[in-house]
C-alpha cells in the first residue's frame, strides 16, 4: 500500500509540475489556425507584481475565453485567454488591422500610468512566450522639461518553423501613438499587425536553447568564480583556525582532568565541574524537538532541491514549477520532521505525548508560511493582480498538507518513537541544577549571538545577492555548483562556529547550552533580514504596498527556515561535541 501511495504521489507531482514549456509536439499543417493567447503584464522592475493583459484598455474579445492552465502556471500567475489575432501557419500578414479603440480619459490615464512604469506584455504561442514593452517613455531635457509617452500599436510577430512544428517566436514593437500628458478628449488609436513565417533546420527537442538565447529580460550575471573562491579559502580558514585552536585547548583539558579523576585536588574549575547538569534535558522539550524535526526536513529538502538542480531537474526561472515542486517536497519529506522530532522527544522521557508533538511538528512552519501566504494572496486580490490565486488552487494547496505532509508527519513519528533508544549521556544529571557563575559581557548571550550568526552570514553574503537577484529582479541563475558548494560551506561554518561557542560556555561553567546553540547559529536569519532590507531598499527597483507586503513576507518565511534549519545543525554539532569530551575523561 505504501510503495502504492509513493508511486502515485510522485506521478501527480510530475503531472502538475508540466508548466508552459512543454516537450510535446504540437504539429500544424499549411494554413491551419495558430492560437495565440495573452497572458499578463506587469512592471518590469516588479517581476511578481502582475495582471491580466485585459486589465488594460487593449483589444478585447466579446467573450473572453480562458485555457486551462496547469497548477505550476497557475502559481506562476499565468493568465491565459484567447485572443483576436488571426495566424495561419506558415501565412505571412502585412498590417493586418487588429481592432480600434476609442479610449476614454480614465483609459488613457490607465493606460499612460502603465506605460510610465515600464509594463510589459507576455504572449503565448505553442507554449512559447512572447514579450514586449506595452509602450515607452521619453524624458528631454530639465527645462523646459519634455515627458513623451508612447503606445506601440504595431506588433510584428516572427516564427521560425521546421516542417509542421513552430521552433520560435517573437514579437517587435513599432508605430507608436503619442498619449496626451492631461487626456481632456477621447483619442482614437487603430492596432494592426504583421507577421512572418521563416524555415530553419534548428529541430523541435532543441527549440528550448533556442528560447534560453533569445530571452527579452536581459542575462547579466557574470561568473563570480573569484568571489566564491575567495568566500571558500576565508571560511576553510575560519573552520581551521577554530579546529585547531580548539583541538589544542581541549587536548590540555584532558591532561588536566586527568592527572586526578576525581577532579578535587587538581584545577577545580572548568566544564568538569558542570557534568552532572550539562546534560539536563532544557525547558519547553516539546517545542525543542519540534524546531529539531523541522529543521531537519528542511535540511533534507534542501539538499534534494541543490541535487536535482545539479541534475538539471529544476530550475528557479520557472517560479511556478519551482512552487509546485517546492509544495509537494515540502509535503514528502514531512515523514522526516515527524522522526526525528518523536524519536527525540522519547529520549528525553516524554514519550507518552508523542501526539502533541507530531501536531506542534506539523503545524511549526506550516502555519506561520500559510498565514503569511494569505497575507499576499489577500493583497493581491485587493489589487486584482494574476499573483492572487483561485479558491480551488488554495484549496488543493491546503489539501496537500493535510492529506500528505500531516499523514506523513504522524507515520514519521510513529517511526521516531518506536525506533528511539536511550538518550546517549556519559554523565547523569543530579535534581538540583548548579547556579550558574557570573558570565562578563564579551561571554553573554547577545555576543554569542552576534558572532554565531554573523559568521555563517559572511560565509553565504557574496551568493545572497545572486539569489536575490534572480528571485526578486530579472537575472537568471545557472550557478548550482557555486550554490552546492556555499550550500556546503554554511553547514560546515555553522557547525563550527557553533562547537566553538558551546565550548566557551561551557569552560566558564554555563550548562544551559541546549537553546543557546539554536538560537546563536539561528541568529544568521537577523543578518539575512538586514541584507533583505538593505537589498530591497538600496539595490533593487521594487516599490510600492504590493510589491513591499510581497516581498518582506517572503523574507520573513525564508529567515525562519534558515532559523530553524541552521539551529538544527548547529545544535547536533554541538551535542556531539558535548558528548566527545564528556565520554573522553572519567567521572567520580
Amino acid at each position: 500500500m505504501t510503495t502504492w501511495t509513493v508511486f502515485i504521489l510522485f506521478f501527480l507531482f510530475s503531472f502538475l509540475e508540466l508548466g508552459r514549456y512543454s516537450v510535446d509536439a504540437e504539429k500544424y499543417d499549411d494554413n491551419d489556425e495558430v492560437k495565440l493567447y495573452v497572458n499578463k503584464v506587469g512592471p518590469y522592475n516588479n517581476p511578481h507584481e502582475t495582471y491580466h493583459y485585459y486589465s488594460l484598455p487593449v483589444c478585447i474579445p466579446e467573450k473572453i475565453e480562458h485555457r486551462s492552465l496547469s497548477l505550476g502556471e497557475v502559481l506562476d500567475g499565468d493568465r491565459m485567454a484567447k485572443s483576436l489575432y488571426k495566424l495561419k501557419f506558415k501565412m505571412d500578414l502585412e498590417k493586418k488591422t487588429l481592432c480600434t479603440l476609442n479610449l476614454k480619459k480614465k483609459e488613457l490615464e490607465k493606460l499612460s500610468e502603465a506605460i510610465e512604469d515600464q509594463y510589459y506584455f507576455e504572449f503565448v504561442v505553442d507554449d512559447l512566450p512572447l514579450r514586449n514593452f506595452v509602450g515607452h517613455l521619453e524624458e528631454g531635457r530639465l527645462f523646459p522639461h519634455t515627458h513623451k509617452i508612447m503606445v506601440w500599436t504595431q506588433y510584428d510577430f516572427v516564427f521560425e518553423y521546421n516542417d509542421r512544428q513552430i521552433i520560435s517566436a517573437n514579437v517587435s514593437v513599432s508605430e507608436g501613438v503619442e498619449l496626451p500628458e492631461t487626456p481632456e478628449d477621447d483619442l482614437e488609436i487603430t492596432h494592426t499587425y504583421s507577421a512572418k513565417w521563416v524555415p530553419t533546420s534548428v529541430k523541435y527537442e532543441d527549440r528550448l536553447d533556442r528560447f534560453k538565447a533569445r530571452k527579452f529580460f536581459p542575462i547579466t550575471l557574470e561568473i563570480h568564480w573569484l568571489s566564491v573562491m575567495n568566500s571558500m579559502v576565508l571560511a576553510f580558514l575560519l573552520i581551521s583556525f577554530v579546529a585547531v585552536i580548539l583541538m589544542r585547548i581541549v587536548k590540555k583539558d584532558f591532561a588536566r582532568y586527568s592527572e586526578d579523576p576525581a577532579g578535587i585536588y587538581v584545577d577545580e574549575y572548568g566544564w568538569k565541574i558542570i557534568h552532572s547538569d550539562v546534560f539536563r534535558f532544557p525547558q519547553r522539550k516539546m517545542l525543542f524537538c519540534a524546531i529539531l524535526g523541522v529543521g531537519s526536513q528542511l535540511l533534507c529538502m534542501a539538499t534534494i532541491i541543490i541535487v536535482l538542480a545539479l541534475a538539471g531537474q529544476f530550475s528557479v526561472h520557472r517560479h511556478g514549477a519551482v512552487n509546485v515542486a517546492s509544495c509537494f517536497l515540502y509535503a514528502l519529506t514531512s515523514i522526516v520532521s515527524g522522526f526525528v522530532a518523536c524519536r527525540f522527544f522519547k529520549q528525553m522521557g516524554e514519550g507518552f505525548r508523542w501526539v502533541q508533538c507530531v501536531h506542534l511538528t506539523s503545524c511549526l512552519f506550516a502555519v506561520p508560511f500559510f498565514v503569511l501566504w494569505g497575507i499576499q494572496n489577500t493583497v493581491a486580490w485587493m489589487y486584482h493582480s494574476t499573483q492572487a490565486l483561485p479558491f480551488t488552487t488554495v484549496v488543493l494547496m491546503m489539501m496537500v498538507w493535510l492529506f500528505i505532509g500531516y499523514p506523513l508527519t504522524v507515520l514519521g513519528g510513529i517511526f521516531g518513537k518506536n525506533a528511539a533508544g536511550d538518550f546517549d549521556a556519559p554523565c547523569r544529571a543530579k535534581n538540583i541544577p548548579r547556579e550558574i557563575p557570573y558570565t562578563p559581557w564579551y561571554r553573554s548571550w547577545i555576543m554569542h549571538y552576534l558572532v554565531g550568526g554573523f559568521l555563517p552570514f559572511s560565509a553565504i553574503s557574496v551568493e545572497l545577492y545572486y539569489v536575490f537577484a534572480t528571485l526578486w529582479s530579472r537575472e537568471p541563475y545557472t550557478l548550482y555548483g557555486i550554490l552546492g558548494l556555499t550550500f556546503i560551506i554554511v553547514l560546515c561554518v555553522t557547525a563550527t562556529v557553533s562547537i566553538a561557542l558551546t565550548y566557551f560556555q561551557l569552560a566558564i561553567e554555563d550548562h544551559e547550552w541546549w537553546w543557546r546553540s539554536i538560537f546563536a547559529a539561528g541568529s544568521t536569519s537577523v543578518f539575512i533580514f538586514l541584507y533583505a532590507a538593505f537589498y530591497y531598499f538600496r539595490r533593487s527597483n521594487m516599490s510600492g504596498f504590493f510589491q513591499t507586503v510581497e516581498f518582506f513576507s517572503s523574507i520573513f518565511i525564508t529567515c525562519y527556515a534558515f532559523f530553524l534549519a541552521l539551529g538544527t545543525v548547529a545544535f547536533f554539532a554541538s551535542l556531539k561535541f558535548v558528548r566527545y569530551i564528556y565520554g573522553s575523561i572519567k567521572m567520580d
